[in-house]
């Protein structure tokens, strides 16, 4: 009933195609045998969803519930804890959910309005730097009614805070687990989502198995999961490839994607599911920093980064150059960068800087994280730092950090300039703006742009078909080219890697290309 054109972009995001090689295996399920292990490189960096604004969300999407989330195949937000979830206003300012009956979390404690109340208080409470609490700046209180429903009432408009719920940031926790005012660091989960959470060794595994008290939308097709997390793709394929995991997810490298591919004799089988992506790679700029921090230093090197060239070395055809912050199959998405830098440009560059007086070669540092976003991110900020020393102007110096002291880094703004990933929290074009700007952005160096913040998302929020809303992120894009505080870079397209005898991969991603383990299941022999 809203978002349609947005709703049309979920529906590509939820499609999955171009399937390769294709097992002669039924597709009917082995009640005996539904254990499924998928590997990963991207690991959690908290456990805790008040702290969680990252892919985190992989694990928790599938041991807590959130009231409204993503069922495969949907195109809007769906109840899940909640049996009904509905604005009770025409504007779009007072949110009400009543809980499914007979809800518990895995300790055994009741679910009631109180639980749900007390889950998204501790978020904004807590406010984690560059945690989810950047996601509820229209949320003014919670209020609960009986034991069974809670209402949301917002401080102005805001059309999207449905999809804000599905996001797993907004989980349920149970409170005699979860601390009000700090996060749980004790390395356990209680939930009540699909799976419970058996046991967890950081950045090496974590053992799921179904949660016989869940009552949800999610429609389990197996049994358990083991997600195995790799600091390297190498090792993921290998072990894929042995047979040691069945199912891969993040973290392909280009080649070996078309080596997947491209050699199904050499591959024992494996299929690809190629999945329309809309995760964005951007470099943030820190202002504070002396070179960073000057305007013509970062219009320079946006008139020289050569995204063709970038693409085709580093991805080979697994990515597409991106000249807007809201990508291809959003609503909104625009070539504002390109309609203002055009094709690189070394001769622009340099006047660029010679009009701002600076005539000696930058020196600039450029970070990036070694285990989030996969094995191709080294490659790809090296071809950057060879285009930028290329041209003469700069001096580039490449560091690097596993993403919890990465993280840790750039919320304190200790950077001057970093590579960021952004998977959707949800399908719209207010999420490749919003989370970006204000005090609280989630790159931790906050970007004050009170056009963008105080009128245009507003304006955007009250807006209930999002096919309406394409002037004001336009022009919200035309102002984050003016300041180059973020340099879009590239869009990526998502691959899950089976096994032969693994099913559910074309179904398992949902429109926040989050994994639901759930949809994977063992195919038995004709």
């Amino acid at each position: 009933m809203f978002y349609r054109a947005s709703l049309q972009a979920a529906a590509a995001l939820a499609s999955l195609s171009v399937l390769a090689g294709c097992g002669l295996l039924s597709d009917s399920s082995s009640e005996a045998d539904q254990k499924i292990s998928v590997g990963t490189t991207s690991s959690p960096s908290t456990l805790d969803p008040a702290a969680a604004w990252d892919g985190s969300w992989e694990l928790m999407r599938n041991v807590f519930q959130t009231l409204v989330s993503f069922p495969t195949g949907s195109t809007s937000p769906e109840p899940d804890a909640a049996k009904e979830c509905k604005f009770t206003d025409a504007t779009s300012m007072a949110y009400r959910c009543t809980l499914r009956s007979g809800l518990k979390f895995s300790n055994g404690e009741k679910i009631d309005a109180e639980a749900v109340k007390y889950s998204i208080d501790r978020i904004t409470k807590i406010k984690v730097k560059g945690g989810p609490a950047g996601l509820l700046g229209s949320l003014d209180r919670v209020e609960t009614k009986g034991d069974d429903t809670v209402v949301f009432h917002l401080s102005k408009a805001d059309a999207t805070f449905p999809f804000i719920l599905a996001t797993p940031a907004m989980s349920i926790v149970a409170p005699g687990d979860y601390p009000a005012d700090s996060i749980r660091d004790d390395g356990k989960v209680t939930g009540s989502g699909p799976y419970v959470m058996d046991s967890y060794e950081p950045g090496k595994k974590a053992e799921l198995t179904k949660n016989p008290s869940y009552k949800g939308f999610a429609d389990r097709k197996n049994d358990a999961v083991t997600i195995r997390y790799f600091h390297d793709s190498t090792p993921m394929v290998k072990a894929l490839k042995a047979k040691e995991i069945d199912a891969t997810y993040r973290g392909l490298t280009a080649e070996e994607v078309i080596a997947l591919e491209d050699n199904q004799e050499d591959n024992n089988g494996l299929q690809i599911v190629e999945s329309v992506g809309a995760d964005i790679r951007f470099l943030v700029f820190n202002p504070k920093d002396p070179a960073a921090g000057k305007l013509p230093v970062r219009r320079a090197i946006a008139q020289l980064v050569d995204r063709d060239a970038l693409v085709a070395k580093v991805y080979r055809g697994t990515a597409e150059p991106l000249y807007s912050m809201i990508p291809k199959g959003i609503a909104g998405h625009a070539t504002s960068f390109f309609d203002t830098y055009g094709d690189p440009d070394v001769a622009k560059a340099r006047q660029i800087l010679t009009r701002a007086g600076i005539t000696e070669p930058v020196d600039m540092t450029l970070w990036y994280t070694t285990d989030r976003y996969g094995s191709s991110t080294a490659p790809e900020f090296a071809e950057l730092k060879r285009q930028l020393e290329a041209s003469g102007l700069f001096r580039i110096t490449l560091k690097s950090a596993p993403w919890k002291s990465f993280q840790e880094g750039f919320n304190k703004g200790e950077y001057p300039v970093f590579g960021r990933g952004w998977f959707p929290d949800f399908p719209d074009p207010d999420n490749f703006v919003a989370p970006f700007v204000g005090q609280d952005s989630v790159t931790g160096t906050p970007y004050l742009t009170n056009e963008i913040t105080q009128d245009l998302l507003p304006s955007a929020r009250k807006e209930s078909d999002r096919g309406a809303v394409s002037d004001q992120f336009k022009r919200a894009q035309e102002i984050l080219v003016k300041d180059v505080r973020l340099l879009p870079l590239w869009q990526g397209k998502l691959y899950v890697a089976a096994g032969e005898d693994i099913g559910g991969g074309e179904r398992a991603l949902d429109p926040q290309t989050v994994m639901q383990m759930w949809e994977l299941y063992r195919k038995t022999s004709w």
